[in-house]
């Protein structure tokens, strides 16, 4: 087929594809830049000594993701949605606070600072430096503005990379995540897209890495506009798995840490119980049989979130793209979520 019988893509994928060209080189220039107030939150983490991280969608997810890096540095770290902050509070006394929100303008942030107003140790995450998140408190931010696409992609990446700055002032070695985001690379997913072509659902699981399964579970979801969800490996064990079979795919995140055995274990499971398994891995171990292996190389601890997560984004992608003509163009969501 000649280059003029091509069927153009959607602009909605356009868009996307975009944020992600750029997004790598934008979360260097994110961590970069980020040093000063890193410190700042750094110093104000060795002082408190706790972590409330509060979200929406994407931005929870990112939560989720750092949480045990976070806890591995002696922080205890909890996310939780800002929502569920809002309506039953846990006390914030003596706690550092971070809000992510790549616009700074949903609707959970403004009520936030309208009802609760500034706690002490209160700082922000957002790709929006004019926004009202970043001019209420000091608020790292992320490079090249807000992310237009729908669907989270490269806010997802600047947001960690943000997050890399603060682990680094806290003393984490930044070097192997950093020299993840300078080998960019593209994965071959055709066979886990393949793999999945007759299921009416898909649910990501992961151990360490569930925050990066709860990311692409959201993607999934928005873009294919079929049930796509996350649970973590042992809350998939205590009961869900009854919902296993060959209409459910199940998509796996492994990385190098002490739970890559339980994810294995799951994917033996799930296998056995007829659903197809993706596993996407940066364990270094061995493959496992009857599963598509998405293998992005040995890594972990953020390194292993930047090799995963743009390897689950192509798939995102690549999944959708079998299920709607109109990728990455919203039916009933906005990109900013302005009600509750």
């Amino acid at each position: 087929m000649s280059e003029a019988m091509k069927t153009p893509s959607p602009p909605g994928l356009v868009a996307i594809e975009k944020e992600m060209a750029r997004q790598n080189a934008d979360a260097i220039a994110s961590f970069e830049a980020a040093p000063s107030l890193a410190t700042t939150i750094a110093r104000s983490l060795r002082r408190t000594g706790q972590l409330v991280l509060l979200g929406m969608g994407g931005s929870h997810a990112v939560g989720r993701a750092v949480e045990p890096l976070y806890r591995a540095l002696g922080i205890d770290a909890y996310a939780l949605p800002l929502s569920e902050q809002l309506g039953q509070p846990l006390s914030l006394a003596g706690k550092t606070i971070l809000i992510t929100s790549q616009s700074g303008e949903s609707a959970e942030v403004l009520r936030w600072f309208a009802e609760v107003g500034v706690p002490a140790d209160t700082f922000g995450l957002t790709l929006e430096g004019g926004s009202t998140l970043a001019r209420t408190v000091p608020s790292l931010v992320g490079a090249g503005g807000t992310e237009k696409a729908f669907a989270a992609t490269r806010s997802l990446t600047l947001s960690f990379a943000l997050h890399l700055a603060v682990l680094a002032a806290l003393g984490e070695d930044p070097a192997a995540a950093l020299a993840v985001l300078g080998s960019e690379t593209k994965p071959d997913i055709e066979a886990a897209v393949a793999a999945l072509a007759g299921v009416s659902a898909i649910v990501t699981s992961g151990r360490r890495m569930q925050g990066v399964a709860e990311a692409i579970a959201l993607g999934l979801t928005e873009l294919s506009r079929i049930p796509c969800f996350a649970l973590e490996g042992g809350q998939l064990r205590h009961g869900p798995m009854e919902m296993l079979g060959e209409k459910v795919g199940v998509v796996l995140f492994r990385g190098s840490d002490p739970t890559a055995e339980l994810v294995t274990r799951m994917a033996i499971s799930a296998q056995e119980a007829g659903s197809p398994v993706v596993v996407f891995d940066s364990s270094g171990q061995a493959p496992i049989e009857g599963t598509v292996m998405i293998d992005v190389g040995a890594a972990t601890g953020m390194a292993a979130i930047f090799a995963l997560l743009p390897a689950g984004q192509h798939f995102m992608l690549g999944f959708a793209g079998t299920r709607v003509e109109d990728l990455g163009t919203p039916v009933r969501t906005t990109k900013i979520t302005r009600s509750e």
